[in-house]
């Protein structure tokens, strides 16, 4: 059963996200020096599991040999299928040392645990081993993120990134974030009722306290104020029972504390001057279907063309964060806090949006998957589609843009308005010609 565990923990992602010109990928030269293990196991797609598959194998079916068996085959797989896309990152990027430090863990790991692929399951001295290697890898890989995260940083201080380079590294980010980087053991609680991370029973709107009270004593420490909590709970689906699904509690808390960090520092900011502070409400809804919690302030709200840019790994209004600054979990770090968020609640084929409205607050919904059986993880798959996407070049837009409101575009425009006015007899017909909506 402890590999059993162990290899749920794996599938529960998120411990815890060129030479010429700057937009190429990587696929040249670099991809030679990945070892063969590589190319060989990319070729395979990974296994998504289910919440429903996970937990009945946990709790009914498993067994060190059923883990070893799947984890040896599985684990190579996607760690192979991202070293492919790691290796189509523009050359410049990838050269980074934190990157290429990342990409050494994800090699040696590989490799770890190749080892095993030709070795009895029927050997307890091998099943023991395997173990140690699995906490070796989550060990090793225990600062992915961050590591990444300052590759980013060190390629951004060196060159300018150019709007196609950041669409790819996006896409990317985006990607090896939603990889499993396993083992997180912060996300076992040891709570007896949890299959390895999952509960089979999470009381959602008890998450959502212990989230909010985590960042209320955050951001009381902060700024020695801060909002309160309004919570309604509706339950479509068994009315007047508490609100519980099969999740991964710790995901859900994630997801929670970044929202919530986020609406009490624009509440208190945006209402510095006000006697009081507006709550923030929480609405939880269980339907037959889906899951939505939806958090509101009144913290002055973004405007739209921001909304994107919140997503966004290459931008960040915060400072940067310290690496070895453990201490504290700042109020914003790298700037990763929604982008990682919105992973989390895609991982089980869930979402999270944001609706602004500019001077007044801001809405977020997560929505997760109210049934574990449709709680299908969502991994990337490296093949001819995901390698198309590093390849991608700037072209010209199609529509117009503010740029081009009182240029040349315009001119051209009202040049040809006019052009046609000269065959009109009066003034006041050309007048109307401007105006005229069809013209």
């Amino acid at each position: 059963m402890k590999a059993a565990r162990i290899a749920l923990r794996t599938a529960a992602p998120l411990a815890g996200a060129g030479s010429g010109s700057a937009g190429r990928g990587g696929s040249g030269s670099s991809s030679s020096r990945l070892p063969r293990e590589v190319e060989q196991f990319s070729r395979f797609s990974p296994s998504p599991l289910s919440i429903k598959q996970l937990l009945d194998f946990g709790s009914t079916n498993g067994c060190e040999r059923t883990s070893f068996a799947f984890l040896r085959q599985e684990l190579p797989v996607r760690f192979a299928n991202i070293l492919r896309e790691i290796d189509l990152l523009p050359d410049r990027l990838l050269s980074t040392p934190s990157v290429q430090l990342v990409k050494s863990w994800y090699i040696q790991s590989l490799m770890e645990l190749v080892e095993f692929h030709q070795k009895s399951p029927d050997d307890q001295k091998v099943l023991s081993d395997f173990i140690d290697t699995l906490i070796r890898v989550r060990n090793r890989h225990h600062d992915v993120v961050p590591t990444m995260a300052q590759g980013v940083i060190e390629y951004k201080d060196m060159f300018k990134v150019d709007p196609v380079t950041n669409q790819n590294i996006q896409y990317f980010l985006d990607r090896f974030y939603m990889s499993p980087l396993l083992f997180d053991d912060k996300s076992s609680s040891g709570h007896p009722r949890h299959i390895g991370s999952i509960d089979p029973c999470c009381d959602v709107v008890e998450v959502v306290n212990d989230a909010f009270e985590s960042s209320k004593m955050l951001c009381d420490q902060y700024y020695l104020t801060s909002p309160e909590l309004k919570l309604k709970q509706v339950n479509g689906k068994f009315p007047g029972e508490p609100i519980n699904i099969v999740y991964v509690p710790s995901h859900l808390f994630h997801m929670l504390f970044e929202l919530f960090k986020n609406s009490m520092r624009a509440t208190v900011e945006f209402q510095e001057n006000s006697p009081s502070l507006s709550p923030v409400e929480v609405t939880v809804v269980l339907g037959q279907e889906d899951l939505a919690i939806k958090i509101s302030d009144r913290g002055g709200g973004v405007p739209v063309r921001k909304i994107e840019q919140l997503f966004s790994y290459m931008y960040s209004t915060a400072p940067r964060p310290r690496m070895d600054d453990g201490r504290n979990t700042p109020l914003a770090g790298f700037g990763y806090g929604l982008p990682i968020s919105r992973l989390y609640a895609k991982y089980f084929q869930g979402d999270l949006n944001l609706y602004s409205i500019c001077g007044y607050g801001t809405d977020a919904i997560i929505y997760l998957k109210a049934l574990s059986t449709e709680s299908v993880e969502k991994l990337p798959v490296f093949n001819k589609s995901a390698s198309k996407h590093y390849q991608a070049t700037s072209e010209a837009d199609d529509w117009t843009n503010t740029g081009a409101v009182g240029g040349s575009g315009a001119s051209l425009g009202i040049a040809l308005i006019f052009s046609r006015a000269r065959s009109c007899e009066t003034a006041g017909t050309a007048c109307s010609l401007l105006a005229a909506p069809g013209t």
